[in-house]
């Protein structure tokens, strides 16, 4: 599976403990995997399917994009305080 990236994703991992790499790194390795296991959003947000996991004992939320059987896109990750209004902002 290949994984893309957008410019705001690696902007926020640039931010991160090397610890927390290793959490995020888990969680992409899960959607890799199984692209299902996250939730499918409706409405504005069609398209979009977001992944929860813990960092660092917080509980985060991974949005990605179903591109083709082999292409993921990784758009944001973040607490779950206001991420869907940023993520809204992001897919505009």
């Amino acid at each position: 599976m290949r994984l893309l990236v957008t410019p705001t994703f690696v902007r926020s991992v640039k931010k991160l403990h090397a610890q927390q790499k290793v959490d995020l790194d888990v969680a992409m390795r899960v959607i890799s995997t199984d692209p299902e296991s996250g939730d499918a959003k409706v409405g504005d947000l069609n398209g979009i399917r977001v992944y929860k996991f813990r960092l660092s004992n917080q509980l985060c939320l991974l949005a990605y994009r179903i591109l083709d059987e082999d292409r993921l896109k990784l758009l944001t990750f973040g607490p779950h305080e206001n991420f869907y209004r940023d993520l809204k902002r992001l897919d505009e």
